[in-house]
């Protein structure tokens, strides 16, 4: 029996006039050119809050406030199993550049369905596209 990897994953939804911060994959990571929630791998002996403020301030150069848990999520992919941890952050400092990521986007509630996501976001980007209370931040 071939056992895959699970990784436990931090993801950020931040919200700034209206839109949310998304960022795309390198071409040759998993799910490669995919767009996601910026975040990252859990380091052991870190907390999903310390991993989202490390991530995003290597990803992306930036700092934030990270807020609470919207959604777990767990997607099993052929090779690895992942555990999705979305949390609501505010972002307080630095202007994002795509340090760790091949590119971002500020995008509006009715834009999202024009970017690739990977299948395990697909019910984050669902509950925010149902939610407009999200949107007014």
């Amino acid at each position: 029996m071939n056992e895959t990897a699970e990784v436990e994953v931090a993801a950020a939804i931040i919200f700034h006039n209206g839109k949310v911060l998304i960022t795309q994959r390198y071409p040759e990571a998993h799910l490669g050119g995919l767009w996601e929630f910026p975040g990252g791998k859990r380091r052991p002996h870190e907390t999903f809050e310390q991993c989202l403020e490390r991530e995003l301030r290597e990803e992306l150069g930036i700092a934030v406030r990270v807020g609470g848990l919207i959604q777990s999520i767990t997607h099993r992919y052929p090779e690895r199993t992942v555990h999705l941890n979305f949390y609501l952050c505010e972002w307080i400092g630095g202007d994002p550049k795509p340090l760790g990521c091949k590119d971002f986007a500020w995008v509006g509630c009715d834009e999202l369905t024009q970017f690739d996501f990977p299948a395990a976001d697909a019910a984050i980007v669902s509950l925010l596209q149902s939610t407009p209370e999200f949107w007014n931040r």
